[in-house]
């Protein structure tokens, strides 16, 4: 799983330009299991179970991170941006960046802080007031290179650090799909689903066509989730933390979770030694949004791993921390099917 992690974020594939982590996942799975590509960009999976049943599971995890898109090209060369996802401004400014389909290198770019009135210093910036800057003399030579309408991805950068930890831009969600081509090579009793979605960053796109197509009974949903265990933050606000185990969610801004579900997991957590936590803040959302509500209603569950500095060029996680969640995913494949 954690070398699937490692090929899986040093590819780029901000949403709506997924293809090299597709291309990488289709390559992977091509003699393990049967597997389409949808109209949207999907990969729809299914492997084959000893035992036939009428229930449908689908795990499900998106193959998209955030990024950003070039919107305009300036006199001087410099690219105006706009936002593929929720990105903050403020962890933008100096970050190395790959430009177009050809990764061309480039560096983002603000005013000088010498050069901002007294109102900008006290306000914090917004990615229009940014820039990219590929080394260009002037908008022809950047013409050149740059078209609009390309995507900038941050660098690859995958290290492991610390007290087993990985940081890496794009751990949102490469997590869960390495975790889904290592449950891809195990067998299992019942038939599964694998769903490899597109644009999830804006607005859980994939999910839903994905969803629409396999019509599931359950569904799994195979996440990384803010963790704000860092100095000055206390209780419900530290959402989840590193080195506790999976994260399984109650709720959050898009799904009230299967309560069944939730219980379920906790139960197996415990009777098999897996740390595991909940998310202790209503926050944030994923592809359970467009999937509980799709066709007749499916029973969902988002098991998530926790992730300091989510959106950012830089996220840490805790590798024992992904080992929980695939460990406590697999055994849930079991118990589900017995529900």
């Amino acid at each position: 799983m954690l070398k699937h992690l490692k090929k899986l974020c040093e590819l780029n594939g901000a949403s709506g330009n997924e293809q090299t982590v597709r291309e990488y996942i289709l390559d992977v799975i091509k003699d393990k299991c049967y597997f389409d590509v949808d109209n949207l960009g999907n990969i729809i999976a299914f492997k084959k179970g000893s035992n036939a049943t009428e229930k449908k599971l689908m795990i499900a995890a998106h193959m998209d991170e955030v990024g950003l898109i070039v919107t305009s090209i300036k006199s001087d060369g410099a690219l105006t941006i706009s936002a593929v996802g929720g990105i903050n401004p403020n962890v933008l400014i100096g970050r190395q960046v790959n430009v177009g389909k050809n990764n061309i290198n480039g560096v983002i770019g603000a005013k000088a802080v010498h050069n901002l009135t007294s109102d900008e210093k006290e306000k914090a910036i917004s990615i229009d007031k940014l820039y990219v800057d590929i080394g260009a003399k002037d908008k022809s030579e950047a013409e050149k290179y740059v078209s609009l309408g390309d995507y900038v991805h941050f660098c690859p950068n995958y290290e492991e650090f610390g007290n087993d930890k990985i940081v890496s831009k794009a751990l949102d969600d490469r997590i869960g799909c390495a975790i889904m081509l290592d449950l891809i090579n195990k067998d299992f009793e019942y038939d599964l689903y694998f769903a490899f979605t597109v644009q999830e960053e804006i607005g859980l796109r994939g999910a839903k066509t994905a969803t629409f197509l396999i019509e599931p009974d359950f569904a799994i949903v195979l996440e990384a989730t803010t963790a704000a265990d860092i100095p000055d933050v206390i209780n419900e606000k530290r959402v989840c933390e590193l080195g506790k185990g999976a994260v399984v969610s109650f709720m959050d801004r898009s799904t009230i979770y299967d309560k069944e579900l939730y219980r379920i997991a906790f139960e197996v957590a415990k009777e098999n030694d897996i740390p595991c936590q909940t998310k202790m803040m209503i926050a944030g959302g994923n592809d359970s949004g467009a999937i509980h509500v799709s066709g007749k209603g499916v029973r969902n569950l988002a098991i998530s791993a926790p992730c300091r500095y989510l959106h950012s060029p830089s996220c840490v996680v805790k590798r024992s921390d992904l080992e929980a969640c695939e460990l406590l995913t697999e055994k849930l494949i079991t118990r589900i099917f017995n529900i």
